[in-house]
């Protein structure tokens, strides 16, 4: 993957930087709620009445949860489970030992017995082995241990040293019918264990034989209480869990603290509270780093989506810097007024002026980007902290989207009117939406919608007023400036209707035929009249020099060498360059100077050169305009008009199948030369384009009747009287 460029990470930067700018803006400028709950010192005067928007908990410190946690968990009472197989299992192993003894007895005498019982896990001494081969004593102990594991095993021990480490005075004794509670004092120990054994010991006069049964009774004990140190942990658990973590309620409507009012650490305690939970529902802002990041990287993502929308679908307006840098301006206008109301009137969004960044953008570039653009920049405003808990979203999106929608053409100041109706209209609309949904009184929606009616008035005067500076700044041209242009008394269409004027009606023709068609396939119809009206300016320098302006049988080429007559031709493309920049004409009207002719030949001075041999072979490019070629449809249009409109000034007996004719050997003319290769103009439309011509030229040909000399008519052998 290629890295990109330093030439375009300084292109891309210098237009997405206005995404991070205007999060950083709105981060800053916007309040952090409509309700502010800045820090207040415990033991010092409050600076303003606080009362509670809503209900909200007050939670407990974090050493408090945990001191409560820990106690509710210290009245769990262990879980102790009963082995049953324990009580099976020791039973076994004392009446399978005895059985080998039984067979060892019969057979080898002490010897036997020792050998058995090392067989079994038990070492015996030969005075022990000696003991047990006597089977009244060995029958016995044998009794004395099943009666033992009777009575303490199967009701439950505990295995050495256990309850002695346990500090819960209650235990809980699980068996498979259930669970009990039992006290600790009456749960058995190993040691009670062996003292119970002492109490069914079978021959306490024999040393041998109290020695043998105390071992018997520590070989053979098995624990059956055991602690179930997993199911008590999962019960201390769900308590820990189950701690409430509000200390108290605070009821929405009560009084935090008065103004005036010294701060104690209870009230400080519920402002912390509020502030909290503030920023839980996204209804504050936290001053921490994540606090601050998160909000901007959160409005970041959300206007990123329209710069998006310029890269892929609106090139032409991201390319040229400075129309990124009035739709950024016009961003950060809308968000720090809508600051202000959120600071100052934070209870009525529909003063935000979204509608006067929506009529711009739809004068300026379409509704279709101004539409977006007013959506992205209601989620934007609708997201900051202090417009959750007001309608601030809904109300900038129908007015910036009515708005955007509106504006369909504005080509005179009365067409602002309709526009403030239905943006009025739609305000008032999203007011009783909201009134029947929230139960609002009569009186505030009509107040809501007079503010949105101020609102639609103020953003259309806004509009009208710097609209002018919007097309300085971005180069564009609007329908209000063109309509300016087209006035015939600006000092360049009078000068060349009075230094020109035959130039001039060659550009009034030309402006019928060029809007017919413009409109005819979607261009910009009043572009292509103004352009047309521009187009030849440069000839007012030299007028005489053109056909058009010339008198019959005075034709100043005459008396030049063709090289010298082409480069005068040639000069009108620059000349009027010249005043096109002293009158500052837009560049869109500029435009049509030079593409009008493209990079056609001066067909005409080129044969004569060709044919004169003045100066030996001529060279083309002296017989070339300089272009450059049509680069809009508008432009294109003109170059076929030019052509179509002196062509038919030649001809004579112009009936419409001729008209038809001439234009398709124009408009293949031009194809072939490729002059149209760089218009965006498809084959389908330049058929449109034709098709219109022959029909707006058969109306301006038409045929008239001869009306009777002897009224003062014309007829066509009419001729004028000679004079006497």
């Amino acid at each position: 993957m290629r890295l990109p460029t330093q030439e375009q990470v300084r292109y891309h930067g210098s237009r997405w930087c206005w995404v991070v700018f205007l999060a950083v803006l709105a981060y800053l400028a916007f309040p952090s709620s409509a309700t502010n709950v800045g820090p207040m010192t415990v033991g010092k005067p409050a600076d303003r009445d606080v009362v509670a928007p809503f209900t909200f908990p007050v939670n407990k410190s974090d050493e408090e949860l945990a001191r409560e946690a820990e106690e509710l968990a210290a009245t769990v009472k262990p879980i102790y489970q009963f082995q049953e197989r324990a009580v099976d299992s020791a039973n076994i192993a004392m009446h399978a030992l005895f059985s080998s003894l039984e067979s060892a007895a019969d057979q080898g005498g002490a010897a036997a017995i020792q050998q058995a019982a090392k067989a079994q896990g038990l070492a015996l001494s030969p005075p022990e082995a000696a003991y047990l081969n006597k089977g009244g004593k060995r029958h016995g102990l044998e009794r004395a241990l099943s009666e033992l594991f009777e009575r303490t095993l199967a009701l439950g021990v505990t295995g050495p040293g256990v309850l002695q480490v346990e500090q819960a005075p209650e235990l809980i004794v699980r068996r498979r019918t259930g669970e009990q509670a039992v006290a600790r004092d009456q749960v058995l120990s190993y040691a009670q264990y062996l003292q119970r054994a002492r109490a069914v010991h079978p021959d306490r006069s024999s040393s041998v034989g109290d020695e043998l049964y105390v071992r018997l009774d520590g070989h053979f004990f098995r624990p059956t209480l055991v602690p179930d140190t997993l199911q008590t942990e999962r019960r201390r658990d769900d308590l820990r869990r189950s701690v409430d973590p509000s200390k108290y309620i605070v009821r929405g409507g009560d009084r935090i603290v008065g103004a005036h009012e010294v701060v104690t650490s209870e009230e400080h305690e519920k402002l912390v509270a509020l502030h909290n939970e503030l920023v839980r529902r996204g209804a504050a802002t936290s001053r921490s780093l994540g606090g601050a990041l998160g909000p901007i990287l959160r409005d970041s993502l959300i206007l990123a989506i329209f710069w998006v929308l310029l890269v892929f679908y609106r090139r032409e307006t991201y390319r040229e810097w400075r129309q990124v840098a009035l739709v950024g301006g016009l961003f950060a206008l809308v968000l720090l007024q809508a600051a202000a109301v959120a600071h100052f009137f934070p209870q009525h969004p529909e003063i935000v002026i979204l509608p006067f960044m929506a009529m711009m953008l739809t004068v300026l570039l379409n509704g279709r980007v101004s539409m977006i653009a007013a959506m992205i920049l209601s989620i934007v405003i609708g997201l900051q902290p202090v417009s959750h808990d007001i309608p601030a979203l809904f109300f900038c999106v129908i007015g910036g989207v009515t708005a955007a929608l509106s504006v369909r053409v504005l080509r005179r100041r009365s067409n602002f009117y309709l526009p403030v109706l239905i943006i009025a209209v739609g305000y008032l609309a999203a007011a009783l939406a909201l009134g029947l949904t929230g139960g609002w009184s009569v009186a505030e929606v009509g107040v809501r919608g007079v503010w949105g009616a101020a609102n639609a008035l103020v953003s259309a005067g806004l509009t009208f007023f710097l609209l002018p500076v919007a097309e300085s700044i971005t180069g564009i041209t609007t329908d209000l400036t063109l309509l300016e242009l087209s006035d015939p008394s600006r000092p360049l269409l009078r000068r060349l209707s009075l230094e020109a004027p035959g130039t001039y009606a060659h550009s009034v023709a030309m402006a019928n035929l060029v809007e017919a068609a413009c409109n005819r396939i979607g261009a910009d119809g009043l572009l292509g009249r103004v352009g047309c009206y521009y187009h030849d300016i440069g000839k007012i320098k030299n007028p005489q020099y053109f056909v058009e302006n010339q008198t019959r049988g005075n034709n100043p080429h005459d008396r030049l060498k063709a090289y010298q007559s082409a480069q005068i031709i040639k000069a009108h493309v620059a000349d009027g360059l010249v005043l096109a920049h002293e009158a500052r004409l837009p560049r869109a009207v500029a435009a049509f100077i030079p593409e009008h002719h493209g990079t056609t030949e001066i067909t005409y001075f080129l044969d004569r050169a060709k044919k004169s041999g003045d100066g030996g072979s001529p060279k083309a490019t002296d017989y070339t305009y300089p272009g450059p070629k049509p680069h809009s449809s508008e432009t294109a249009i003109t170059m076929l008009a030019d052509s179509v409109e002196a062509a038919l000034r030649v001809l004579e007996d112009l009936t419409p199948r001729k008209i038809e004719e001439v234009i398709d050997h124009i408009v293949r003319t031009k194809l072939n030369a490729g002059q149209l290769d760089e218009a965006p103009m498809t084959l389908q439309q330049i058929d449109q384009v034709k098709r219109e011509f022959v029909r707006i030229i058969s109306g301006m040909y038409h045929n008239r009747i001869d009306y009777p000399e002897s009224s003062g008519g014309i007829t066509a052998t009419w001729q004028p009287a000679a004079k006497a």
